[in-house]
């Protein structure tokens, strides 16, 4: 009877281990596949239709918004990281190339626009005359539409910036992980 028992415990136990190893495999090869995987090129198409969709409402409500910048490339965030301490001009980023969330298309960063065309980073302005100030009226509508807001932010407040993560870290996104492309109705 004991010699039954150590017999089904081994066997029970060479399978469990081709078990295991099949989904290690499975899984060391999709790790494989996603940091393979290219990055965007382009803001992702939900956060364009959101944009979008903020600007709108922004403008029913007397404030013109003008987006300063969508998707940014690895190249383009180092070189914004350097300024302020290799090259000449303020830090404007604290993320450096692939830290950042407009380096996958899914942040944009937006500024007033004044009836003269004039573009301010005001964020005490109340434009529309409704004792609000305009910056935290777009910031609003946009939570509304389901973005991030960098001016909630505790560390360090980026007031223009607005992304949308879909549950995405910076981490996984460099592993390769990327958000559905599908609208939602």
């Amino acid at each position: 009877m004991k010699n039954v028992k150590t017999a089904l415990i081994i066997i029970f136990l060479l399978v469990l281990g081709g078990f295991l190893f099949i989904w290690v495999q499975k899984e060391l090869a999709f790790r494989e596949e996603l940091r393979q995987r290219p990055l965007p090129t382009r803001l992702h198409p939900i956060v364009a239709e959101h944009r979008d969709r903020l600007i709108e409402r922004t403008e029913e409500i007397g404030i013109d918004i003008v987006i300063t910048d969508g998707f940014r490339s690895v190249e383009e965030q180092e070189a914004l990281y350097r300024q302020g301490r290799e090259d000449s001009g303020n830090v404007v980023t604290y993320a450096r190339g692939g830290e950042s969330y407009h380096n996958y298309g899914l942040a944009i960063d937006f500024a007033l626009q004044l009836d003269d065309g004039n573009v301010v980073w005001d964020i005490e302005r109340d434009d529309n005359g409704n004792g609000r100030r305009d910056w935290f009226e777009v910031a609003d509508i946009a939570k509304e539409l389901g973005f991030e807001w960098g001016g909630d932010w505790e560390r360090f407040r980026d007031y223009p910036h607005l992304q949308m993560t879909f549950g995405l870290s910076i981490k996984e996104l460099q592993r390769g992980w990327r958000p559905e492309d599908v609208l939602e109705e």
